[in-house]
């Protein structure tokens, strides 16, 4: 599988900063409406994912600098990039998951699915151990 029609910023940030289509899909979520407030139980609703779940990732937003805390709803979050590079980012990367569904995707797995087989083989038992 090729990735060549992503930018390569693009294909950076996600390797590096995406850890999951979920996240990822929360991001475009508030993207959508950066106004709104968003809590655990909406976001859970709109993605069908547990609210535990849904909750993490705003955590995880709000961390990365992709959400801050809602000024007028307790437990909630609002799409606010940090910086305007990161909003620049997240626009390229929301086009580009538009644009190659599948690919972006894809790119998001094959990072998880490296990571899996690395933990997987830190316990595989070898003959000269």
């Amino acid at each position: 599988m090729t990735y060549k029609d992503l930018p390569d910023d693009v294909r950076r940030f996600i390797l590096t900063s995406v850890p999951s289509v979920p996240y990822l899909e929360a991001i475009l979520l508030l993207r959508g409406e950066p106004r709104a407030p968003w809590n655990a139980a909406a976001v859970a609703r709109r993605l069908y994912l547990a609210e535990p779940v849904a909750g993490q990732l705003l955590q995880g937003l709000a961390s990365a600098g992709v959400a801050q805390p809602h000024p007028e709803t307790p437990e909630a979050f609002t799409y606010s990039p940090a910086t305007p590079e990161l909003a620049e980012m997240l626009e390229a990367v929301a086009k580009a998951y538009g644009a190659n569904l599948v690919k972006v995707t894809d790119l998001i797995h094959s990072r998880v699915d490296r990571r899996a087989q690395q933990f997987a083989d830190a316990f595989r038992w070898r003959k000269d151990s």
